[in-house]
């Protein structure tokens, strides 16, 4: 598929199949991680991939509480982490965010690609997720994603999901874009 076509198919997934993801396709969607622009080449992420279904249930539950608990279904989750201390700051603005965004966008692109569902996750306990996953002080957790093989998910919960968080709707261009000045 065009570039475009994947990124229109690309979607938050909250429900999985028990099947289990390939190493060689999550060995691909990595390094598309590690492919991704970074402030001076820096490189500063690191990611977690987990398969254990205990670990797994434990990020679900006490990583980020009685909302995701969705999570728990999924075969593999991957966790980004970023060293601040590997990417540059400017204006007040810390850039190991940036990386680990385009990083994780890169993840999230090629495991569509492969047929393979995502859902980025940023409302978590950073110190219970470091806990967890023996992730050092110095190390920040930036996000997660679940990772797995989509199921048909036309409930009521995807239905209600999408009613508050509107997730299907995209602004028009003409309300986004400014030409030549704001």
């Amino acid at each position: 598929m065009d570039f475009v076509e994947l990124t229109r198919a690309r979607r938050s997934i909250r429900r999985y199949s028990d099947q289990e993801v390939e190493d060689d396709k999550i060995e691909k969607i990595l390094e598309a991680a590690r492919l991704a622009p970074s402030w001076a080449n820096k490189q500063c992420w690191s990611y977690v991939v987990v398969r254990n279904k205990e670990t797994i249930a434990e990020i679900a539950t006490k990583g980020t509480g009685i909302l995701n608990s969705w999570l728990k279904k999924a075969p593999v989750v991957i966790i980004a982490c970023g060293n601040p201390k590997q990417s540059g700051s400017r204006n007040g603005m810390d850039y190991y965010l940036v990386d680990i965004g385009i990083s994780m966008e890169h993840i999230m692109l090629q495991a569509a690609d492969l047929g393979l569902g995502t859902c980025w996750i940023g409302w978590f306990d950073e110190k219970e997720m470091r806990r967890i996953l023996g992730i050092p002080e110095n190390i920040k957790v930036v996000a997660f994603t679940p990772l797995g093989y989509p199921v048909d998910d036309s409930g009521m919960r995807t239905k209600l999901t999408k009613f508050f968080v509107g997730s299907a709707k995209r602004k028009p261009l003409e309300e986004i874009v400014h030409k030549e000045k704001w």
